[in-house]
């Protein structure tokens, strides 16, 4: 951290009746945030978010045409907030006003990225999880908070405390670049020769009813990245606010599969065939509107699509960046997209790995 952002954020907290917190920094992720735990004199305790603008690339305009987006980069192309504080202020205002558990903002300042917010505590569904405590309650109660989310239809624009935040749409484009960078940065992990542009046309025409298929349903509001390491147990809340949200400031209006497609096939812990399906049947089971074969087909397609993203924007470009930590997750993502292909509707999908990611290439 430089010294000009340390003395940005020591003057942010002084000026707000802070300067005597002890700061005590929290295990980061693959995103630029970072954040520290605040004990106050009196041992209450908050949460410090620094989000540096500068670190990241432009957001998209809501009226952008697709060509605007891909020369502002792949924060506007995905439509990606890239930290924004006011995408996290005025996001975590409307899960609050639908019953949820996302954390109280005490105060920002979005120019500067930096905000002060309720602290949760330290009870995530994973590390509970790994230390015994039963998973199927958890799950049913995540599960229940996407049927909760499911049942309204959101907003445009999210406003609260002075923020406000276009609700954008995950439309084809976003996720055709999204899973696009498994072309770029799988090979260059592997060591493979750079795609060739007939199998790259054919990648093309294979995933295209799938992205066109997730723009036309999306109708949900979306927390984007919606696993065991974002959600926190709160047992001394009562219904689906007994989880506590995290890390959503990248919503979107999207495919009601999509939240379902992180919780459900998430890459940083396994989660059986099984239990995937009762949660799918607890879901479809609330919602009996939906035509459960099409909702399937479109979640096993999302899903597919999802972890291809996973394995080139995030596990192989952060390994090549330095990271190698994210090469444990790897055959488990695979194991996943395996899964999803094996639907014969996704068939061709399959092939075409088979014949340009071999098992050999797959870590």
């Amino acid at each position: 951290m430089s010294s000009d952002r340390e003395s940005q954020k020591v003057e942010f907290l002084r000026a707000h009746g802070l300067g005597e917190a002890r700061r005590e920094a929290l295990a980061g992720d693959a995103s630029t945030r970072s954040y520290e735990r605040l004990t106050l004199p009196g041992g209450a305790r908050r949460i410090f978010m620094d989000q540096p603008a500068v670190l990241e690339s432009a957001v998209c305009p809501p009226e952008a045409t697709a060509a605007q987006r891909l020369a502002l980069g792949y924060n506007a192309s995905a439509r990606l907030a890239a930290g924004s504080i006011a995408a996290f202020v005025a996001t975590a205002a409307y899960l609050r006003e639908q019953g949820l558990s996302a954390p109280e903002v005490d105060i920002y300042d979005i120019g500067a990225g930096l905000a002060v917010i309720e602290d949760l505590g330290d009870g995530l569904f994973a590390t509970l999880i790994e230390e015994g405590q039963a998973e199927t309650p958890l799950y049913e109660t995540a599960v229940d908070v996407q049927i909760r989310l499911h049942a309204t239809t959101p907003p445009a624009i999210l406003e609260a405390q002075g923020a406000a935040w276009p609700l954008l749409t995950y439309d084809a484009l976003a996720l055709k670049v999204g899973t696009d960078t498994f072309l770029e940065w799988w090979p260059k992990m592997m060591g493979m020769a750079a795609l060739g542009a007939e199998a790259v046309a054919e990648w093309d025409a294979l995933w295209a009813p799938v992205w066109v298929r997730g723009e036309a349903g999306a109708s949900a509001f979306t927390h984007r990245d919606y696993h065991a390491q974002n959600l926190l147990w709160l047992p001394d809340r009562e219904d689906v606010a007994r989880v506590g949200l995290l890390d959503f400031q990248d919503a979107l209006r999207a495919h009601p599969a999509w939240d379902l497609t992180h919780l459900l096939q998430d890459a940083r812990r396994d989660v059986s065939p099984e239990l995937e399906a009762a949660m799918l049947g607890r879901y479809l089971n609330a919602r009996p509107a939906l035509d459960r074969g099409d909702f399937l087909t479109d979640y096993r397609a999302l899903a597919a699509s999802n972890a291809a993203r996973i394995l080139g924007r995030v596990f192989a470009r952060q390994t090549l960046l330095g990271r190698p930590q994210y090469r444990a997750f790897m055959p488990r993502t695979w194991r996943y997209l395996e899964r999803n292909l094996a639907d014969p509707a996704l068939l061709d999908l399959k092939l075409w790995f088979d014949r340009h990611v071999p098992a050999e290439q797959r870590a």
